[in-house]
């Protein structure tokens, strides 16, 4: 049988880099890898469907797939999962002590709909009683102006989102004092380079996130990967070669971290910090799959619906190709 051509694309994570090395390989397909940034393999998804395997903003396919016009299908392999309490950069001359505190404030985020800023949301709505029509939204890009909404938005009446002018980024607006608080993936610049009145939310937010896991056990999922809707009907078999893949991918890297004896990444503690993490979440503390991640899942789809994102809840298993809805166990 001659292999299936595939195009694939996702960031450089230490769980990728068996598959884009050529280390594992997809059977059944000759893949080739293409190693973009995050933000053009997002783009180019949703605009264009440039690629057969993609990494793909879980907030964004969640939009699509509830209203029906989602090009691609999601399989359970979580390329990117983040706790979000440290993604909330705030003035610290605007009374900004707690989460509460960010009611009627104007805070910027880059897209309403991006995936940390779903999480974010939903954590501050479930644990503060902070909800989103709470908040004056303003929308743009963090450091370079004039960014849009990748998909469009159809939320409700009494939540107020505008975007900024063109002309400005939204961390320069923080440092000028025109915006109270930034929510946004990376740190802005204004809070890197030490701009007066800077602050975080949760100063402390790693432990904030810890004691977050241990009373939800919902460690937040931001991208999936998913294949080609075209590919998935027409060859049955695809879904659930890549996810085993992608599986394999991971396995090696995380039995690589505990290698003590030279430290597989940069940091001076990783063996105190794996040590930490499979204390606190267990050996399989990335899992993937359906069964073990329904906490992440339903809090996902709920809270995408509830902030008027998706116009319906959507149901776990139409998220992903039927094929990798269960795995086999030895």
């Amino acid at each position: 049988m001659s292999l299936l051509p595939i195009s694939m694309t996702f960031w450089d994570y230490d769980r990728v880099q068996a598959l884009a090395d050529g280390r594992v390989r997809i059977e059944g397909c000759d893949a080739e890898h293409f190693n973009l940034d995050l933000h053009d393999i997002f783009f180019r998804a949703i605009r264009s469907q440039d690629f057969d395997i993609t990494e793909m903003s879980f907030s964004s396919y969640m939009m699509m797939k509830a209203r029906g016009n989602a090009p691609y299908t999601a399989i359970p392999v979580f390329l990117s999962r983040m706790f979000r309490h440290s993604a909330i950069f705030i003035r610290t001359d605007r009374g900004i002590d707690k989460p509460e505190d960010l009611k009627g404030k104007l805070v910027g985020v880059p897209e309403y709909q991006v995936t940390a800023a779903l999480v974010a949301r939903g954590m501050l709505s479930d644990e503060y009683g902070v909800q989103p029509s709470d908040i004056c939204w303003r929308t743009g890009g963090v450091e370079d102006p004039g960014r849009p909404e990748k998909v469009d938005l159809n939320l409700p009446a009494d939540v107020e989102v505008k975007a900024i002018p063109t002309d400005q980024s939204l961390s320069a607006m923080l440092a000028a004092g025109d915006l109270d608080a930034i929510l946004a993936p990376l740190p802005p610049s204004c809070f890197t380079k030490g701009a007066p009145n800077m602050g975080r939310l949760f100063p402390d937010y790693h432990a904030v996130e810890k004691a977050y896991w241990q009373k939800t056990k919902y460690f937040p999922i931001m991208h999936v990967c998913a294949i080609r809707t075209t590919l998935v009907e027409q060859y049955p078999w695809l879904a659930g070669n890549v996810f085993n893949a992608f599986s394999e991918a991971k396995d090696i890297a995380i039995k690589r971290l505990p290698n003590f004896g030279a430290a597989k990444a940069t940091l001076p503690w990783l063996a105190a910090e794996v040590e930490e993490t499979v204390a606190l979440m267990g050996e399989d503390y990335w899992p993937y799959g359906v069964e073990n991640n329904r906490i992440a899942l339903e809090n996902a789809t709920r809270y995408s619906y509830e902030q008027g994102l998706s116009d319906r809840k959507l149901d776990i298993e139409e998220l992903f190709a039927p094929s990798t809805l269960e795995q086999w166990k030895s």
